[in-house]
């Protein structure tokens, strides 16, 4: 009997390797690679084992099982530590998708959202620009385009095929989002942020609807009937 696909996703566990703490590839005979360099494949260089990418580029790659890679990682504080080496490190290549959704991975994790929201907005500063070169990579059908569109508006789906989106901070003060009012009940989502100043980084609170949001991670149909989504920065 053919495994569930579940349980066929959960294969990513083989391929971690306590020694480095990063996914490595496998031999035939169940052996890891060796030798073995976790930052081989910078800069789309040949890598056994991976695509266009290093191995620190496809370690946190498990949108489906974000809690299950943490537990693997040793839990909640190491996991944050080491993702947010990938940033500190410069690590994380924007070029390429493996690694597009680790800044929103931080917001899994209750305390530790404002890591994605700094992040969020560094990467958009550094990596986007308005110009002819203004992307950080191949536009693979709008991905890296999509990528600076949803985290200006102050969401992003994190999860391929997950209908949940991850809050972070918005670049807009206002953004008003058609829908089809015959499936959502509504013709549009407005979302709006009320900014102190143009330094202000951190999200202080949200509103969805008219009443207080405090969880950072939620599903398409709440978002697109709640009419007004509000953002307090400080």
């Amino acid at each position: 009997m053919m495994q569930p696909l579940r349980t066929h996703s959960l294969g990513y566990k083989h391929y971690y390797s306590k020694e480095f703490g990063t996914f490595r590839p496998i031999l035939p005979d169940g052996q890891f690679y060796s030798p073995f360099n976790p930052r081989q494949g910078e800069n789309f260089e040949p890598n056994p084992g991976f695509h266009e990418g290093c191995a620190w580029n496809y370690s946190f790659y498990v949108p489906h099982d974000v809690k299950g890679l943490a537990r693997l990682m040793g839990g909640q504080k190491p996991f944050i530590e080491k993702l947010q080496r990938v940033f500190d490190d410069g690590l994380y290549d924007p070029a390429n998708e493996p690694d597009i959704a680790y800044a929103h991975l931080f917001s899994y994790f209750k305390g530790e959202e404002w890591r994605t929201q700094k992040e969020t907005q560094r990467l958009l500063q550094k990596y986007f620009k308005n110009a002819p070169d203004g992307i950080p990579g191949n536009d693979d059908t709008g991905t890296m385009s999509t990528w600076a569109i949803f985290n200006m508006i102050g969401f992003y789906p994190d999860c391929p095929g997950d209908p949940y989106y991850t809050l972070t901070t918005p670049v807009f003060d206002k953004v008003v989002i058609r829908l089809d009012s015959d499936t959502w009940g509504s013709d549009k989502l407005v979302i709006e942020t009320e900014r102190p100043s143009t330094e202000s980084l951190y999200i202080r609170e949200m509103e969805l609807g008219g009443k207080k949001l405090s969880r950072y991670r939620i599903s398409h149909e709440e978002l697109v009937k709640g009419g007004v989504l509000r953002f307090i920065l400080r």
